[in-house]
């Protein structure tokens, strides 16, 4: 008797080339990013990251926990990977980086969410998982994804109501950035030179202004940024 043939499934693979089924089982409503293998990138295009939280863990937004992350943005950062411009929210991390290619993002990535998780952890006085899922990274093409991108980052805590009207999110790099139409207030007497590499792409240094400097009062859009 011919034996019944089984129904085959068809999963995404992990990039790393990982057994199917392996690793922690999805857990929660929340969906997780795909683990398609990631794109390739060519030197010249900035990429926009969020990284995320593990659910039930301290809120992000403190003095201590941002001094904690601006410090591994910017010893994170080489030759090949660089945070240019991030901000700090609740339980996730939004941040712009140039990289020469994939393969420089993703050792940057593993390096600096290393280096991120072991500060939160002794800071937190805990062991374990920080990060909850493999994080996310657009690629962005355009000059108006750029600006787009600029936009979402610096001013993201806008849209979850966790910032004044006309002020600077302080839990961001909005205070180093030069991009703003308005003058922001002056920095106190005494206090640090920016922290973070200037970007070193067209796109993110440049190529973004053609469509204008960015309002203090200018919202993320609530459409998708494109590429």
């Amino acid at each position: 008797m011919k034996p019944r043939a089984r129904q085959q499934s068809f999963e995404f693979t992990n990039w790393g080339g990982k057994r199917r089924g392996a690793g922690r089982k999805r857990a929660g409503p929340r969906a997780r990013v795909s683990h398609v293998k990631r794109p390739k990138l060519a030197g010249r295009y900035p990429v926009l990251v969020t990284l995320r939280l593990r659910d039930g863990l301290r809120t992000l937004r403190t003095a201590e926990t941002h001094a904690l992350i601006a410090g591994a943005f910017a010893a994170g950062s080489n030759g090949a990977f660089r945070v240019v411009e991030y901000s700090v929210q609740t339980n996730h991390l939004h941040f712009l980086a140039e990289a020469s290619d994939e393969r420089a993002l993703s050792r940057g990535m593993n390096g600096l969410t290393t280096r991120i998780a072991r500060g939160l952890n002794r800071l937190w006085k805990r062991i374990g998982r920080v990060f909850e899922e493999r994080y996310d990274a657009r690629i962005l093409t355009s000059p108006r994804a750029v600006r787009n991108a600029l936009i979402y980052t610096l001013q993201n805590a806008r849209k979850h109501g966790a910032m004044k009207a006309h002020g600077l999110d302080e839990f961001s790099s909005a205070g180093d950035f030069d991009g703003w139409k308005e003058r922001p207030a002056k920095k106190a007497a005494g206090s640090r030179p920016r922290l973070l590499e200037r970007a070193r792409t067209w796109l993110l240094s440049i190529g973004w202004r053609r469509h204008g400097l960015i309002e203090l009062r200018e919202r993320p859009a609530r459409t998708a940024i494109p590429a």
